[in-house]
């Protein structure tokens, strides 16, 4: 009884792990992924690193061919290329496509599979858009779309919006990154954006906790550049004028583009209150802690008063980019130990310049997190700069963390999860929803605690000593003196993003390219559009590499159309036919074109680099000749320096060989361990070595070298073999003079006797007989002092004439 009570204990339980199992897979949006958050993450994921490694296997061309020829790499090629089309099938099945990918026709298999992923992308792409248009609440089955004149004006963000479902245990959250109707906020701008290509000029024109004072250039400047601030605001007469046009025209290039808190920065102190162990005040909790918005200018003004009586506050930036060239900053975030604050940077653009007093104190830590990019957006935005600054990113990264990130650290530090799912949401809503609010609190709430807590592990991570404390406040101090530049768009300003994408481009397509990129800066800063928004990089590429012939075909190469390519496709179809105007060529992978015109930097360089080292080689019989001249002329110190700079052009060993005037034994010279020997050796192989690359071997003639030719001998003229004593003779070095320069005679060929090149008829049979020739050779006699010139019609024109006895002296041995 009890074994049958324990069985039924133990068959119940398992049930219940199985129901409970069974409601999570229920619960779960996908098998695995709890939300769509996780899945998300993880599509996100797996797309980057798909990403990456293609970027990493062989181009198509040269490359690929090559590691094609591998039999293993093609085997993996194939199956990896099995698996992705079956992947891509099983795609095209979920959504009710064709999916017959798996073709190994090779004349059509191509062109349809082609085709098929064209089709799956339009009907994919087709219900994405129409699950976003339901999420943003409008649903096209039911109302008809209307053009945006005829709609009201209406703010619809559905990225807070939750949708419960039918159980009540959870809710499902639907989120667009990017809102739609929103007004451009750079139209309410006092100042206007400046989007020329002229190098940045800094905003500031009132420097609060200065030790040296702003340049009067600088103010001046200030003044004529933006309308706001007028000459009449600070009481400037009219009769300075003339000044300040004076002012303008002085070369204070220097100071005008320098940072303007240098000499601060660069004579801070740090307090030794900081370089000693604290004790971490705990934070509190966001429940608790008062949060305030501020959007006019009183509040702004009593938030800084706050601020310049505290000895610590934390800061953060929230930007958008999107749809502004520059970019734009829609909200500043500051923590204390005890509120939160939040800034409309938005509406208080031209006002913020107020908390340079209290971000420039050099009594008030300002605590932030990865301040590299914070840094220039305030300088750009809002003419604000940071004194003494501390960057929590460059404390962990001295810490020698796993994850320098702020989640790393709340996780670390609070055992706090953050949620990111508005990192890259549309800041320029407004109002903002309290999810957003929230969300931007939390990267600012937490950040002083972090402070303490990150300077009590660098001290004891250094045994108590602040040298390690010390170098994380150098290095936050280095980001404060960054400065923002604006984007210069220059000639070959191209070139540098076309090396990234590691495509090679005939002539046509690099012109298409660099005309395209041209019009693209242009508009951008005329609309005030990011790039992107414009013409995004990867559909500028596919316009260059097709170079359509129509407007359709510009069109067709844009998915989805950018709005302004729409409306600029006619000038587009201008460039691209433009660029098809002009000759093909083929281009260097550096960019370098024939011409160096066009060249990248570096081909540029690597061309006069060659053209210098070319003329250099073929100019050595020139520099040998007068070398020759000059040996016989008494020469100053001026020409012997000269000499010897010639001389060690025309061979980099000379520069080794001791001068003229010094003795060198003849063992030296002739002893192989002797370093001597070693450098006359090299110096007489590099003769050849400059030979061969002055031009190939075929062309020796037309760079002054000589080449040794067999001259045809006449007729009957013999070469006796040398003796002995000459060749013991011909060992010694003897001084050859050089031929004397004949004048050319062309030779008379009537005066020659063709006949040597008739050759004789044998009557006998042509089979070879060594008995028969022997015989022969003895019964023919030849009276003294005649030559036979029987055999000399067969006999080559290349072969030196001469006596061989070898018939006569031995006979062929007898079988």
């Amino acid at each position: 009884m009890d074994s049958s009570k324990s069985k039924d204990s133990t068959n119940s339980g398992l049930q219940e792990t199985n129901s409970d199992i069974n409601d999570e897979e229920k619960n779960d949006l996908c098998p695995g992924f709890k939300d769509a958050d996780a899945f998300v993450k993880y599509g996100l994921g797996a797309v980057l690193s798909a990403t990456k490694a293609s970027a990493g296997l062989p181009q198509t061309g040269d490359e690929y061919d090559f590691y094609r020829s591998f039999p293993g790499f093609q085997e993996f090629c194939e199956s990896q290329g099995d698996k992705l089309l079956h992947c891509m099938s099983q795609i095209m099945q979920h959504h009710g496509c064709r999916s017959r990918m798996r073709d190994r026709n090779k004349l059509t298999g191509l062109e349809e599979r082609f085709d098929l992923v064209v089709d799956s992308n339009d009907v994919i792409l087709e219900r994405v858009g129409i699950l976003l248009d339901e999420a943003d609440g409008v649903n096209r089955n039911q109302q008809p779309v209307m053009p945006a004149e005829f709609q009201p004006p209406k703010i619809v963000v559905s990225s807070w919006n939750r949708m419960g479902s039918s159980s009540g245990s959870r809710s499902e959250t639907f989120r667009l990154l990017q809102a739609k109707n929103i007004a451009r906020p750079q139209m309410k701008f006092k100042e206007k954006v400046d989007n020329s290509n002229t190098p940045f000029i800094p905003k500031i024109f009132i420097k609060p906790n200065a030790v040296k004072p702003l340049p009067s250039c600088k103010l001046l400047l200030t003044l004529m550049f933006f309308p706001s601030v007028r000459p009449e605001d600070l009481d400037v007469p009219a009769a300075l004028a003339d000044f300040i046009h004076q002012q303008r025209t002085q070369e204070h290039v220097e100071d005008m583009f320098a940072h303007p808190y240098q000499y601060e920065l660069d004579h801070l102190t740090i307090q030794e209150s900081v370089l000693s162990k604290p004790e971490p005040q705990m934070y509190k909790p966001l429940t608790e802690t008062k949060c305030s918005f501020i959007d006019t200018l009183d509040d702004l003004v009593a938030l800084n008063e706050k601020l310049c009586k505290l000895s610590e506050f934390a800061v953060d930036l929230e930007h958008h980019s999107y749809r502004s060239f520059l970019g734009l900053t829609c909200l500043i975030q500051i923590s204390s130990r005890e509120e939160d604050f939040i800034i409309d940077a938005i509406e208080l653009r031209s006002e913020l310049y107020i908390l340079n007093e209290a971000f420039t104190d050099p009594a008030i830590v300002k605590v932030f997190h990865g301040a590299d990019s914070d840094i220039e957006w305030l300088q750009r935005d809002f003419g604000l700069y940071v004194v003494n600054l501390f960057d929590t990113h460059q404390a962990s990264r001295a810490l020698n963390l796993a994850r320098h990130s702020l989640d790393q650290l709340l996780k670390h530090f609070c055992n706090v999860n953050s949620e990111k799912r508005y990192q890259l949401a549309d800041w320029r809503i407004r109002p903002l929803p309290d999810e957003m609010v929230q969300y931007a609190r939390m990267d600012t709430h937490y950040l002083l605690y972090i402070y303490d807590c990150v300077r009590v592990q660098l001290l004891d991570f250094n045994h108590g000593q602040p040298g390690l404390l010390q170098s994380v406040w150098n290095k936050s101090k280095d980001i404060s003196l960054k400065k923002y530049t604006k984007p210069i768009f220059t000639e070959e300003s191209y070139l540098e993003l076309q090396r990234k994408q590691k495509r090679s481009f005939n002539t046509q397509q690099l012109t298409a390219f660099r005309l395209l990129f041209a019009w693209r800066d242009k508009l951008a800063r005329q609309e005030d559009e990011s790039t992107g928004f414009t013409l995004p990089t990867h559909m500028m590429n596919k316009i260059s590499e097709e170079l359509p012939k129509e407007p359709q075909g510009i069109i067709a190469c844009c998915n989805p159309v950018p709005p302004l390519v729409r409306q600029q496709v006619n000038e587009l179809h201008l460039l691209v036919q433009q660029a098809r105007e002009m000759p093909l060529l083929k281009v260097r992978k550096d960019g370098c074109q024939n011409d160096l015109q066009h060249c990248s930097p570096d081909g540029k360089l690597d061309t006069l680099i060659r053209l210098i080292i070319l003329l250099i080689l073929n100019s050595a019989s020139f520099l040998k000749e007068l070398e020759t001249q000059n040996d016989h002329e008494s020469l100053s110190v001026a020409q012997m320096k000269a000499r010897r700079i010639i001389e060690c052009f025309e061979n980099p060993f000379r520069m080794y060989l001791p001068s003229s005037d010094v003795h060198i034994s003849k063992n030296a010279k002739f002893d192989p361990s002797s370093k001597i020997f070693e450098v006359i050796k090299e110096l007489h192989s590099s003769i050849y070595i400059q030979t061969y690359l002055c031009c190939p071997p075929n062309y020796m003639f037309e760079c002054g070298g000589k080449k040794r030719e067999r001259v045809a001998s006449e007729v009957g003229e013999s070469t006796p073999k040398p003796s002995k004593k000459q060749m013991k003779s011909a060992e010694k070095p003897q001084k050859t003079e050089p031929p004397p320069k004949d004048s050319f005679k062309p030779f008379d060929y009537s005066q020659s006797d063709l006949k040597v090149f008739a050759g004789t008829k044998s009557k006998d049979n042509t089979q070879f007989d060594p008995n028969r020739q022997a015989q022969g050779f003895k019964k023919k006699k030849t009276a003294r002092g005649q030559k036979s010139n029987s055999g000399a019609g067969n006999r080559s024109m290349s072969y030196m004439a001469g006596k061989s006895d070898r018939g006569f002296r031995h006979n062929w041995p007898k079988r």
